[in-house]
């Protein structure tokens, strides 16, 4: 007698599929050990602001080419050679500089609300950001300005050029991180900005106040930590294990910042309160509550 066939599994067996946006979800981990929960930026966004920074690299290319021309200092036969070195030697700084200085965005990525961060959960490095950027223009510029810009490139020149952009267009699609191969060779991952504002509720909490925090404790951290710090301070610790991890950030914070004063086991809740508020406040007094000062790797540290 043949064998019954498998009965198919019952629907209650399977595992349910994870939504996307928890599919998107990654912690990166400070040298603090606090982790902190990002949103992997989607392909769209990512597409999206890289369109808007080629439309202002080439712009701006375009530009200075009309200027030249009508000064005369230019000549049509030499129009596509000067046009190429032109949008070259301003995309690769404007890439390189506005990460630098903002933090892992460009205008696009700003525009769009997204961010390149460090794997390892430090401030991004120069080196992190020429590397990915100079890696964008082996992936994608050179390949596209070769194809459509040199008319005597051989056909299987051509051939081998357009395969390899569809293969590097291809890597962020396959693996779990959406990291193109510059950022694999970087260390580093684009993420969705954090939109969410620090609730005023918090901030107004009655506790007891006895920690005073000096403009030098507070100028350390900046409104990432804080949001982190928000979400801890939620709930009040109610088993050991919540202690215990109130009383290791506590003391992080005490240590990191340099307050000198000792502060015991049963105050290290009010501690934390006490210090989130008078950030919050040195924060927002000080205009710094946006870009200036996104975490404590802020370029007064370099």
């Amino acid at each position: 007698m043949s064998r019954a066939a498998a009965a198919p599994a019952a629907p209650g067996n399977r595992r349910p599929p994870r939504p996307a946006a928890l599919r998107r979800q990654w912690q990166q981990v400070p040298p603090e050990g606090v982790p902190i929960a990002f949103t992997i930026a989607s392909l769209g966004s990512r597409f999206g602001a890289q369109l808007l920074d080629i439309l202002l690299t080439y712009g701006g290319a375009f530009l200075l080419l009309l200027a030249l021309l009508w000064a005369g200092a230019l000549t049509w036969t030499a129009l596509a050679a000067f046009f190429a070195l032109a949008s070259f030697f301003i995309r690769v700084p404007y890439y390189a500089l506005a990460e630098l200085v903002w933090n892992g965005r460009t205008l696009g990525k700003r525009i769009v609300g997204i961010r390149v961060v460090s794997l390892d959960g430090r401030r991004l490095t120069p080196h992190q950001i020429v590397a990915r950027n100079l890696m964008k223009e082996v992936e994608v510029f050179l390949p596209i300005a070769t194809i459509f810009g040199a008319a005597d490139t051989r056909g299987v020149l051509n051939l081998l050029l357009l395969a390899w952009f569809i293969g590097v267009l291809f890597v962020p699609v396959l693996n779990r991180r959406k990291q193109r191969l510059g950022d694999m060779l970087a260390d580093t991952i684009v993420v969705d900005t954090p939109r969410a504002a620090l609730l005023p509720d918090l901030s107004t909490v009655e506790t007891r106040r006895g920690y005073e925090f000096t403009a030098a404790h507070l100028d350390v951290y900046g409104r990432y930590e804080l949001q982190v710090l928000e979400e801890i301070l939620r709930v009040p610790p109610k088993s050991a294990e919540a202690r215990e991890k109130v009383g290791t950030i506590a003391q992080t914070i005490r240590r990191r910042i340099g307050y000198d004063e000792a502060v015991p086991p049963a105050r290290e809740w009010d501690f934390l309160m006490d210090f989130y508020r008078d950030q919050r406040e040195f924060l927002e007094s000080r205009h710094l509550f946006g870009d200036s000062r996104e975490d404590k790797f802020y370029p007064g540290d370099r």
